[in-house]
């Protein structure tokens, strides 16, 4: 739980500005609060994107990555960087490492029917992977990798700040959670406390799993409908 911190010096800086009477200047011009909001907004979208870049530049720095070496790009992440909503996937594919984003080709198609399905365009999620770089033979990122990776991912999650993160796949829910059967996990939501804030989270089936095995999409939507319930719950605007 965190606790509001109370200013207890309110009091005194009261009576501190009673004791010194400054002549006050008014106007009768209204406070533009939006345009203060704005410019918050604008002030930490920038500041996003520039932690990003950092954590881009810490990724390409890792030593020693057969990952890295036989990869052509770095799959950081895409969408809105300022969403409510973070999707996480296990690995990027052929056409992800082509593109250099994330959720190409017939996977991206599904994943798209998905957001759809309860009423979210793509573009207004952030996508990104556990693992930023394509595997070989596209085979699922072993224990180590994912271990090595997930000190950044845990670090891009705090850096985006999502309302309710979604994990997309074993591996994804290993990197976050340290969890290993989604059988046992898929569809129930939980909490993971990174940097003292906690942030909601659901594990459902990937779409490259989906399009290996179809008949599983009815657990998706099963998912995708307690999702779309949080949201609501919540309050979120997307």
């Amino acid at each position: 739980m965190i606790k509001k911190t109370l200013n207890q010096n309110a009091k005194y800086a009261h009576e501190l500005l009673k004791a010194i009477e400054p002549d006050f200047v008014f106007s009768d011009t209204p406070i533009n609060r939006l345009n203060a909001v704005q410019n918050n907004n604008h002030l930490e979208n920038q500041n996003k994107s520039e932690l990003l870049l950092l954590l881009k530049d810490q990724i390409n720095s890792i030593q020693n990555c057969n990952l890295k070496k036989n990869s052509k790009n770095l799959i950081l992440g895409d969408g809105d960087n300022n969403s409510p909503i973070m999707l996480i996937g296990e690995a990027p594919g052929k056409d992800e490492d082509e593109s250099g984003l994330t959720f190409q080709g017939e996977v991206g198609e599904l994943l798209n029917k998905m957001l759809l399905a309860i009423n979210i365009n793509r573009e207004k999620v952030y996508t990104t992977y556990s693992v930023n770089f394509r595997t070989p033979e596209d085979r699922k990122p072993t224990a180590q990798e994912i271990k090595r990776y997930s000190v950044f991912l845990k670090e891009h999650v705090s850096i985006i700040n999502p309302k309710i993160v979604i994990l997309m796949g074993n591996t994804a829910m290993e990197a976050i959670t340290g969890l290993s059967k989604i059988s046992n996990e898929r569809g129930k939501w939980k909490e993971v406390i990174l940097k003292n804030k906690t942030f909601p989270l659901m594990t459902t089936f990937s779409p490259s799993y989906l399009i290996r095995f179809p008949e599983n999409k009815k657990y998706s939507w099963e998912d995708l409908k307690k999702i779309k319930k949080k949201i609501q719950e919540l309050n979120i605007k997307i």
